[in-house]
């Protein structure tokens, strides 16, 4: 596909199948927010730097502003719009409102994927573990240390040991 031509994206996006008319040259973050209007992907760096537009692609924290619709074809794409059910908060989500750990927000969206990702694939992380699965998403109001306690209680509330 050349950077003119435009074609039918087949994926998954929280659980809903979408077929969206699509740019060889848009990002998948340009997708999501653009397209679909599901805006809790955050538009931050653009280069892969600090985690705002991190969503799930099968399960795993892909740098939505990285990926290009190629990519995701026929793939599960999981966003922030994605964790709760219904009315009911996830328990990262609900951890995260608990405990504080986030101020301005602009962060919690790849925070909570990331984090999600992290105890799905390990239901008991150390919080050494957990530093560094975070590792990869800035925040510039919390310290970080509310977001690891809230990763930690979260994974304790899923049923898991610290």
């Amino acid at each position: 596909m050349t950077g003119r031509e435009r074609r039918i994206l087949h994926v998954s996006v929280n659980g809903e199948a979408r077929e969206e008319l699509v740019a060889a040259h848009e990002t998948l973050l340009e997708v999501l927010r653009e397209h679909l209007r599901l805006t809790g992907t955050k538009h931050g760096c653009e280069v892969g730097e600090c985690g705002a537009c991190t969503v799930l692609v099968d399960g795993v924290p892909q740098l939505s502003c990285l990926v290009l619709p190629d990519q995701v074809e026929g793939a599960e794409v999981t966003t922030v719009e994605g964790l709760a059910d219904g009315a009911s908060l996830h328990p990262i989500q609900e951890a995260f409102v608990r405990l504080g750990a986030s101020q301005c927000g602009y962060c919690t969206s790849g925070m909570l994927l990331t984090a999600k990702a992290l105890l799905d694939a390990n239901p008991a992380p150390t919080r050494a573990e957990i530093r560094q699965a975070l590792s990869g998403n800035l925040c510039r109001c919390t310290g970080y240390a509310s977001i690891v306690d809230a990763v930690a209680l979260a994974g304790r509330s899923m049923g898991c040991q610290e």
